[in-house]
């Protein structure tokens, strides 16, 4: 009989693929998998590598954003949970693990892995008290710095994407914070489409931005400003969805930009692939104005290596870690947009470009999510057998 690991989310469970890698390894370690995540107004279930016998259950919290989502989603999440406990832990007797993913779905968690005696593993996939929505909302912060501050220090282990989060989880809760990076598995892609295919243009330097968070202080409005100082040889292709999103399409209006940017809504992993390896450059500039972005190691930057691009990165740490170890691009040095625009030019035409598409095989090798996944593996079994 199989043993039975409920995963939960607050995110789209189908795009979220840190939590599709999550359940895809537990299950090759003879985990039975339930992912309960939240019901969003246009769920689209992306077939996927990941899933094979995995079940999902979307939670309905009423409200689509602020504080009664997640007071709902949480209160409704606290009874699945408990419905799961005594279904596989007291009716069954199987053994049974939970898996909270961030903060917003670690407090029901925790209260029923209390109640019937449930290991927990939490993986942080940030510093969620310290993102930029909650620097300017005091109240709501102090409120996740509570529930941080009561439960982690209580857990035996916390999972995080980077080292740099780690260090800093653990100086802070003393408690041991194990990393594994946020690496895309590699697309199952027999062959690249062409632009002529994917209704790209040919003859212009693609600069692509891609991600589920295009939010605020990502440095997307400056990248857009950028293009006003490029010619007609750029083209800018944003895929994504994000907080900013409605924003950029009206200042590409606004400044009569059309045939320089296009945006795209967000498609899966397998299908952006095409798009990403037909780019010229990738870009990542999240701003370092707030502790998150500072030392965040964006999916993206893999997904660009994977696609073998060029990237243009802001000098974050984690980051700039592996662009500096494999030399794979350049970095801006503020966010003014006509220095975007010219770190742009420079990057396209510079003389190391064929070397930095050449280095992203070397990169590949070493960052990979199957090494990756030993790791998540090693961690998990360590714990679960203690």
């Amino acid at each position: 009989m199989k043993q039975v690991c409920v995963i939960s989310v607050i995110s789209d469970v189908w795009t979220d693929q840190r939590v599709l890698r999550t359940a895809d390894a537990l299950q090759e370690m003879g985990y039975q998998c339930t992912v309960l995540g939240r019901k969003i107004k246009k769920n689209r279930r992306f077939s996927s590598q990941y899933f094979s016998e995995v079940s999902v259950f979307h939670i309905n919290p009423f409200f689509r954003k602020g504080v009664f989502m997640y007071l709902f989603f949480n209160v409704l999440l606290l009874f699945r949970l408990t419905f799961w406990a005594l279904k596989n832990k007291v009716f069954s007797s199987r053994r049974i693990i939970f898996y909270s993913n961030d903060l917003d779905t670690l407090l029901p968690n925790y209260i029923v892995s209390k109640l019937f005696h449930i290991p927990l593993v939490y993986d942080s996939h940030e510093l969620f008290t310290e993102v930029p929505e909650l620097q300017t909302r005091k109240f709501k912060k102090s409120i996740w710095v509570m529930v941080e501050k009561y439960i982690v220090p209580k857990l035996k282990f916390a999972i995080t994407v980077n080292q740099s989060i780690a260090e800093w989880y653990s100086k802070k809760y003393a408690i041991p914070f194990y990393v594994v990076r946020n690496i895309s598995k590699l697309p199952s892609v027999n062959a690249i489409k062409s632009r002529q295919e994917l209704g790209l243009p040919e003859n212009k330097h693609i600069i692509i931005l891609q991600g589920t968070g295009i939010n605020i202080h990502r440095g997307a409005e400056e990248l857009v400003q950028a293009m006003q100082y490029l010619s007609d040889s750029y083209l800018l292709l944003i895929i994504g969805g994000g907080d900013v999103i409605e924003n950029l399409k009206q200042m590409v209006k606004d400044l009569n930009i059309q045939n320089k940017v296009w945006l795209k809504d967000r498609m899966p992993a397998d299908e952006l692939y095409h798009y990403t390896a037909n780019a010229t450059i990738g870009i990542s500039i999240d701003k370092p104005n707030n502790l998150n972005y500072l030392y965040s190691l964006p999916n993206k930057i893999f997904s660009y290596i994977q696609a073998h691009i060029p990237i243009i990165s802001s000098r974050l740490p984690e980051i700039e870690k592996i662009i500096q170890t494999y030399h794979l691009g350049m970095f801006i040095e503020h966010h003014a947009p006509q220095h975007i625009a010219e770190i742009i030019h420079t990057s396209v035409h510079h003389k190391d470009y064929a070397l930095w598409k050449i280095n992203t095989y070397k990169a590949v090798e070493e960052l990979n999510w199957e090494k990756e996944k030993i790791n998540l593996k090693s961690v998990l079994e360590k714990y679960i057998n203690t």
